[in-house]
C-alpha cells in the first residue's frame, strides 16, 4: 500500500470519530439531553428532598409528621397544612368501631359525592400502615380554581381512615393529579402514632 493511501485511509477514519464524538444531534433526530439539566417536575410535584416535622393536633389522640414549611389553618376541628398546590388535612371523630371497605363505600362515598366538588370515586381498599391498617379511599376531585387565571384543576385526593380506641383518625391527601406524591404521601401516613 502506498503512502498516499495510507494517508488518506488515516484521514477517512479520523474523520468518521471525530464526527462519532457530539456535535450531532441524538438518534430519532431529537436533541441531546444535557446530563446536569435540572429535573422537570410536573406542577405539585412535592420535592425528593422534603423535610417533615412532627405535629399532634389539639386534644387528638394521634401525631404525625408534615411537611415542613408549610401554612398551617384551622377550620373548625380540622386543622390543614398547605403549599401551593398539595394539602394535608388532619381531622379526628368518635367511632363505634373500625371503618370497613363495605361500610365506607355504603356511607362516606355518597358523602364525598355530595359534598366534594367535581367528585369521581376511585378505589376503596385496606392498606397497612405503621399505626395499624388503615381504609384509603382515592377519587378525584375539582381543585381550588387558580387565583390568577380562574381555572380550576383536578385534584387526585387520598383519604385514610385509621381507628383506635373509639376514635378515627383521618388524613386526607391532595394535590394535582398526574403529580407524583406517592412517597410523601406515604410518609406522612407512616407517621402517624397513637398518643393514647
Amino acid at each position: 500500500m502506498s503512502t498516499r493511501t495510507t494517508l488518506g485511509l488515516g484521514a477517512v477514519v479520523l474523520a468518521l470519530a471525530a464526527a462519532g464524538c457530539g456535535g450531532g444531534s441524538a438518534a430519532g433526530g431529537g436533541q441531546a439531553s444535557a446530563p446536569n439539566a435540572p429535573e422537570t417536575s410536573p406542577p405539585g410535584d412535592i420535592p425528593d428532598n422534603q423535610a417533615y416535622v412532627r405535629y399532634a393536633p389539639p386534644h387528638a389522640g394521634y401525631s404525625l409528621e408534615v411537611p415542613e414549611g408549610w401554612s398551617r389553618t384551622r377550620t373548625g376541628a380540622a386543622v390543614s397544612f398547605t403549599d401551593k398546590l398539595n394539602t394535608v388535612r388532619l381531622e379526628e371523630r368518635s367511632a363505634a368501631a373500625p371503618p370497613t371497605v363495605a361500610g365506607v363505600k355504603r356511607t362516606v362515598l355518597p358523602q364525598l359525592a355530595r359534598t366534594e366538588a367535581g367528585f369521581k370515586a376511585g378505589t376503596v381498599t385496606t392498606v397497612r400502615r405503621k399505626a395499624g391498617p388503615a381504609v384509603r379511599i382515592a377519587y378525584l376531585a375539582r381543585g381550588k380554581p387558580d387565583p390568577v387565571t380562574g381555572t380550576a384543576r383536578v385534584d387526585a385526593v387520598e383519604r385514610y381512615l385509621f381507628f383506635h380506641n373509639g376514635r378515627e383518625a383521618i388524613v386526607t391527601l391532595s394535590g394535582p393529579k398526574g403529580a407524583d406524591n406517592v412517597d410523601p404521601w406515604r410518609i406522612v401516613t407512616d407517621s402517624l402514632r397513637w398518643t393514647r
